[in-house]
């Protein structure tokens, strides 16, 4: 079937492409450990996950100047690269979503608030980056996320419709700047669970990119079959 024109697909990197949040926890700690904090499972999702770096710093490190905060986060971009470059797995399923997509004719995007060599690595690691025609980096932008703009931002590039497209996030910022732009959005429950998730606005959850489920989801509101 082909989709109802302006529909596309819209996904985060970061705990939604690959379950990247237990290595970005690990570079965290050993960033922010000799400026007195560390971070567990818990407290990692309520204030870093899916934040943009330039909130971060300015939170846990605002007796630097912004120069020295930007090193700091350089820093620690740099040890997530290093530990993740043998340590990216895919979200079980996206791989057969990514051919269905394609063979629908289903335009995707990537939207992130990771830095560009970040996403960069995660999609040349998962060797995914040819399925999307655009990438949205937050940080290069006048806005991150939690703020609308990335996603109005892809939807713009992709030139598609909130209407007839779908998001996949996995933090509570990433949901709330996708539902921002107008988007229903999948909760991928790599951090957050069920619930958290339905509260930041997620219209539905999964665990993984084949459920029955989110594959209907995405049918109905897309109109492309996408399922088997």
């Amino acid at each position: 079937m082909i989709p109802t024109p302006g529909a596309a697909l819209l996904f985060d990197i970061d705990g939604t492409l690959a379950d990247t949040d237990p290595i970005h926890l690990e570079a965290f700690n050993r960033t922010f450990e000799p400026y007195g904090f560390h971070f567990d499972k818990a407290r990692f999702a309520i204030e870093l996950q899916g934040m943009a770096n330039e909130a971060i710093a300015r939170k846990f490190v605002p007796h630097l100047s912004p120069d020295e905060q930007m090193a700091v986060m350089l820093e620690k971009e740099a040890i997530f690269r290093d530990l993740a470059a043998t340590e990216i797995h895919a979200v079980p399923g996206l791989f057969d979503l990514m051919d269905m997509a394609d063979a629908a004719g289903l335009p995707m995007a990537a939207v992130t608030n990771a830095p560009r060599l970040n996403a960069d690595l995660i999609l040349n690691g998962l060797g995914i980056a040819h399925r999307f025609k655009a990438l949205v980096i937050g940080e290069e932008l006048a806005h991150g996320k939690p703020h609308p703009l990335p996603y109005l931002e892809g939807l713009r590039q992709l030139g598609a419709n909130p209407a007839f497209t779908v998001a996949f996030e996995d933090s509570r910022t990433g949901i709330t700047s996708a539902t921002g732009a107008g988007l229903q959005t999948v909760g991928i429950r790599t951090s957050l669970a069920h619930d958290e998730m339905i509260a930041a606005g997620a219209s539905i959850t999964a665990s993984r990119y084949d459920d029955p489920v989110l594959l209907e989801f995405i049918a109905a509101r897309t109109g492309a079959l996408v399922a088997s």
